[in-house]
């Protein structure tokens, strides 16, 4: 039977929707009856709030406004108009939406608060929109200096911690800054999902025996370079060929990858690295939105 297909707008509706909610909960709930902050815009936001007691709900639309002029020229149309609607729903979301207060306590505000912010955050941009512009502005900053996108977020953000540091106080900017940490992971992980890809190179004498086992055993796909092994301190001049393979799994099957290639050849040299997007060939992941 073929699976229930929805349609892209549809899903990515309910993506940013639910996201939306999941953002609301996380300022109403946690972060705002605690005065404390995240990174990006919306830590810009929560700062305003605190030091000029202006409604969340208005600071965030207002303060999301010129980033999203940004992202229309930076990536397009559609992304903008979505994040325009999205801002707006947050908005309408802390303005109406009867969120309780859920602790008081400071470490579980700064995990579950960040927690679910970077769930809501992360949906969104599942969704296609954003609802923190900060990247929009690393991604038009980082074409017109020499540094990256996360050395630009990293600073904007050092400023504003700096900044509740001083007018708050300390102990709340570094539960602050750990409500960051949280949500920025969460968001990794709901944008990536425990589907994350891992690519895996291996060089062994016994290549073919792990081709076979890695084709057949584990249904996975390979790439075969050419290569040479040896050139050992001791005897540079010694090489031989061999072939270099690489495949791609999931992180949830590494450890069964590295147990079946160390059965066959347990001097296999293996190395991984991680993949943010996989797609085509014989995976079959879904595509992200």
């Amino acid at each position: 039977m073929k699976r229930l297909q929805l349609p892209h707008w549809l899903t990515d509706t309910i993506y940013t929707i639910t996201g939306i909610l999941f953002s609301g909960f996380a300022l109403k709930s946690f972060l705002v009856p605690n005065n404390f902050f995240d990174g990006g815009v919306t830590g810009i936001s929560l700062l305003v709030h605190e030091l000029y007691h202006i409604n969340i709900a208005y600071v965030i639309i207002i303060a999301n406004i010129p980033f999203i002029v940004m992202g229309a020229f930076q990536i397009n149309k559609t992304f903008a108009f979505k994040t325009v609607a999205a801002v707006i729903g947050l908005g309408l979301c802390l303005l109406y939406m009867p969120y309780p207060a859920m602790t008081s306590d400071k470490l579980l505000v700064s995990i579950f608060g960040g927690v679910f912010m970077g769930i809501g955050v992360g949906l969104a941009i599942r969704g296609g929109c954003a609802l923190d512009g900060i990247e929009v502005l690393a991604l038009y900053t980082g074409k017109r200096i020499s540094f990256t996108i996360s050395e630009i977020i990293l600073g904007i953000n050092i400023i504003i911690f700096l900044i509740a540091a001083i007018k708050l106080g300390l102990p709340t900017a570094l539960y602050s800054i750990l409500t960051y940490y949280t949500a920025s992971r969460t968001i990794n992980f709901v944008i990536e999902g425990l589907e994350e890809y891992t690519g895996v190179t291996i060089i062994s004498g016994e290549n073919a025996a792990i081709k076979e086992q890695l084709v057949l055993t584990m249904g996975k796909g390979i790439t075969v370079y050419k290569g040479e092994r040896g050139f050992l301190k001791d005897s540079f001049d010694v090489s031989q060929p061999v072939d270099i393979i690489f495949t791609v799994v999931t992180r949830l099957e590494v450890r069964r990858l590295r147990n079946l290639v160390h059965d066959i050849d347990p001097k296999a040299f293996v190395f991984t690295s991680t993949i943010k997007e996989a797609a085509g060939g014989v995976l079959k992941k879904r595509a992200r939105h």
